[in-house]
């Protein structure tokens, strides 16, 4: 098969295509071009897309990976060479899973190939399943090992060990282990259907031999329940008769009592004929509970009463004085000592004239050059002055001695506050006489309430002692409640002499002695509980009866078992001789897989020395597929883990070549980067191998470097 163009739109790729040729084809385009989207979609387009594959902590699924970086559906294109004609295979994205359509077509007429479809599309032109495919022909840097593959195992080893890779001794081992497992298999299987077979079957006959013990033993307890049903009934019935004739006796003890209860209401009629009623005496009772509360509360409010308010303290000076007379005479008092500070300074003003009225005459008399008129007029001067300056001193003494007495009137008050003094002794006093009159009116208020109380009580009382009033009242009420007990027993006795009357009925003897002693409601529950048993026993002995005959015979079953063991044995000596026959074909199988190894390793241990210029000479596969190798000079053969990452490279992509010659001999050879860590010596030896290789089939190699160029 030859891959001749690829149409995609998958990834980052948008609808581009690849075309490639026969041979090798070398694509270089740096990272990120799409070289590795472009390898999943080759093996998309060959196998499908997995989308049941689920995205993980460290990887995505491939559905996720490469859908389309657009937004558009996902969708391909493939055109091939295979089994020389030309054909086309697409796949498209139609509903909610990618690339779930399919078609493969003629690509000259567009006829259909019906023998290729979205399944097997991949392993009819390639020849293997995917895993082999992706494990021989699809070589990726990342993924240059070759891993165990049961598909690729079982291709290997039957084309080394028999030449025929269509795996006929896989095939005749898989039947053998089909025949074996139809035989047995857990729990499925012909012996264990037919064990399980054997066990139902056992398991009736136990059943019903069961179920017969069961049933004799349920009639047994039938019989024994309803033989004490009837005892019961018995007894039931000997209550019944001997509560009929208790009820006789109740009914005439009935008549009797009411007849009790009619004189005890005359008698409390007769009590009651002359009493005031009891509402009367109630309300009495009530209303002299109301008074005496009243009276209570008002004594209380007597008792906490505060004191009369006290007179206040009357200064000296106001003694005998009303309010008014007080703010009278502080106003005088202040006037009149404005009048002698006023005069006391006006005392000596008649003395300011005088020096000057004396300097004038005695300049007068000098100028009249009379030296005695002028010293008479001296002397005259000197006597009048001196009795003016008397006259004041006098006249200032005595009005500071009566403003002493106004200021020693109010001691340690300046006169200007005089007034205000008398104010606050005014309105002190008028506060007092209010705060006396509020308190004697208000003493007055509840006393006239705690007579009017106390009138009230008398007259409620008419006289007598409260004592003895409660003690009257109280009887009048008892009186006229006993009318009301007597009247209420009489109305019971009479209800319940009617219902006794009703209830005698004619009750018939027990049918024979009764020799039990329950209680009747004792007797009815345990005939409740029988009666309900002796139903469940007949659904059970209905069931039982039932799935007996649901078993069937006896010895129909036992006959069945009998066959059914033949069968068993059979089955058994099948089983083994299935076995044997596998294990004799396990051991041929082993005894060729033994040659397994040595066709594949010739093969890569060839390429291997070639790729590193004849330095390693040896190499060992295991059936696992791991590699051990030795160069030149090398005692040990060690496994690939002791070698550098290139050699590794070299030493995989060898065996790698190896297994796609011998499965996929026709398939294209796809490679990823697998040389990126190759020499350049060793580099330029892989090239001409993948171009003999490219000879016989189509290779193509995805490279980011540019030495793969010749």
């Amino acid at each position: 098969m030859r891959i001749l163009s690829m149409t995609a739109t998958f990834g980052k790729l948008e609808n581009q295509t690849l075309t490639l040729e026969p041979g090798l084809n070398v694509i270089s385009a740096p990272n990120e071009w799409g070289k590795t989207t472009w390898c999943a979609f080759i093996a998309t387009m060959l196998y499908g897309l997995d989308t049941r594959e689920k995205t993980t902590k460290t990887s995505l699924a491939a559905k996720e990976h490469y859908a389309p970086w657009s937004g558009a559906s996902m969708a391909g294109r493939m055109d091939l060479y295979w089994n020389d004609r030309y054909i086309t295979i697409e796949r498209w994205t139609k509903g909610r899973t990618p690339m779930g359509e399919f078609r493969a077509y003629e690509t000259d007429s567009g006829l259909q190939i019906p023998e290729l479809t979205a399944t097997n599309c991949g392993q009819t032109l390639l020849g293997v399943e995917k895993s082999v495919f992706m494990r021989a022909g699809f070589l990726r840097l990342a993924d240059l090992p070759v891993t165990a593959d049961e598909s690729l195992r079982r291709r290997l080893n039957a084309l080394v060990t028999t030449g025929d890779e269509s795996g006929a001794a896989d095939e005749l081992a898989q039947k053998l282990k089909d025949l074996k497992n139809k035989c047995r298999y857990n729990r499925s299987g012909l012996i264990p259907q037919a064990e399980a077979q054997r066990n139902a079957l056992q398991s009736k006959l136990n059943e019903l031999q069961a179920l017969r013990t069961q049933s004799e033993q349920l009639q047994q307890r039938c019989a024994e329940a309803e033989a004490q049903i009837g005892k019961l009934e018995n007894h039931r019935v000997a209550l019944q008769y001997a509560a009929a004739q208790a009820d006789l006796s109740k009914v005439e003890q009935a008549h009797m009592a009411v007849e009790t209860a009619a004189k005890a209401m005359a008698q409390a009629e007769d009590r009651c004929a002359n009493l005031p009623s009891r509402e009367n005496a109630v309300e009495q009772l009530h209303r002299h509970a109301q008074l005496l509360q009243e009276q209570a509360s008002l004594l209380q409010q007597w008792n906490s009463l505060p004191p009369e308010p006290q007179p206040p303290q009357v200064p000296d000076r106001y003694q005998g004085m009303e309010p008014d007379g007080a703010l009278a005479q502080a106003e005088a008092d202040t006037k009149t000592y404005a009048n002698l500070e006023q005069a006391s300074k006006k005392d000596y003003r008649i003395l300011y004239p005088y020096p000057a009225i004396a300097a004038v005459l005695a300049l007068l008399g000098i100028l009249l050059g009379n030296t005695y008129a002028w010293i008479a007029i001296i002397a005259s001067m000197a006597l009048i002055g001196a009795g003016l300056l008397w006259h004041c001193i006098r006249k200032r003494k005595r009005h500071r001695q009566e403003a002493a007495q106004l200021l020693a009137r109010y001691p340690g008050i300046l006169p200007e506050y005089w007034q205000e003094d008398a104010a606050i002794y005014a309105e002190s006093q008028r506060q007092y006489t209010q705060m006396l009159s509020n308190a004697l009116a208000l003493r007055q208020g509840i006393r006239r309430q705690i007579d009017a109380v106390e009138n009230a009580l008398n007259d409620l009382m008419a006289g007598c002692l409260s004592r003895d009033f409660l003690l009257s009242r109280n009887e009048i009420i008892s009186t006229h409640d006993a009318l009301t007990e007597a009247r209420r027993a009489y109305q019971q006795a009479s209800t319940h002499a009617n219902a006794m009357d009703s209830m005698i009925k004619t009750v018939t003897p027990p049918l024979f002695p009764d020799e039990l002693t329950c209680s009747e409601t004792e007797t009815a529950q345990t005939l409740s509980a029988l009666k309900f048993e002796t139903q469940q026993l007949q659904l059970r002995l209905g069931q039982s009866q039932g799935r007996m005959d649901a078993l069937g015979s006896e010895n129909a079953l036992q006959s069945q078992l009998d066959s059914v063991n033949q069968r068993i044995a059979k089955l058994e000596l099948t089983y083994n001789a299935l076995d044997l026959a596998l294990q004799t074909l396990d051991k041929a199988s082993a005894e060729l897989q033994r040659r397994f190894a040595p066709r594949i390793a010739e093969s890569a241990r060839n390429l291997f020395g070639k790729l590193t210029g004849g330095r390693y000479d040896r190499l060992n596969l295991t059936q696992e597929l791991a590699i051990h190798t030795a160069a030149a000079g090398e005692v040990a053969i060690r496994s690939a883990q002791w070698r550098s990452e290139g050699t590794t490279d070299q030493l995989y992509l060898a065996l790698r070549l190896a297994v796609a010659n011998e499965l996929t001999p026709e398939a294209p050879l796809i490679l990823d980067d697998a040389l990126v860590r190759f020499d350049d010596t060793r580099h330029s030896i892989a090239m001409e191998i993948l171009r003999t290789e490219a000879t016989e089939k189509q290779v193509i190699l995805f490279t980011c470097q540019s030495r793969e160029h010749p």
